[in-house]
């Protein structure tokens, strides 16, 4: 399945309300239980945030994509958040984050998981796309437009 194909403007959040790394997260992680993704947002949050001490998934021009293995979910989840302003997130190149991905996967399913974070590379990949991305006006904008676009 790929990722994107798990989009719905439910779990798009533009603009993202919060303005700290943690809390970003955090926001991210209440849509995805909000939307019925995940029941035990104490567990993800912990991953996460596991995941977070061992390096930042603040990747640089932008793009932050906090993930991890969770017993919180049963199969893979994304949900993505814009923050036009940008927001600090440890990142690589020490620029603020405007675009994120947040994404939790089983523990038994590397497979997936993997292959999301590649998705995810290509589309960051193209400074294009992740421009109009952050220009939407909307969720379902944000949608749309990866539904149209072949990567």
């Amino acid at each position: 399945m790929a990722l994107f194909e798990l989009l719905d403007e439910k779990i798009v959040k533009i603009p993202l309300k919060s303005r700290k790394k943690n809390d970003v997260i955090k926001e991210l992680l209440t849509i995805l239980k909000d939307t019925g993704k995940i029941k035990d947002i104490k567990t993800a949050l912990k991953d996460v945030l596991k995941r977070e001490e061992l390096a930042s998934t603040g990747l640089g021009e932008g793009i932050a994509i906090p993930h991890a293995k969770s017993l919180a979910v049963k199969t893979l989840t994304i949900a993505i958040g814009l923050a036009p302003d940008g927001i600090d997130f440890d990142s690589l190149d020490d620029l603020p984050s405007t675009i994120f991905f947040l994404i939790l996967a089983a523990p038994d399913q590397t497979g997936p998981h993997l292959q999301a974070l590649t998705e995810i590379a290509k589309v960051t990949g193209n400074k294009d796309f992740c421009k109009k991305i952050l220009n939407a006006a909307n969720p379902s904008e944000v949608v749309e437009l990866f539904s149209k676009e072949s990567f």
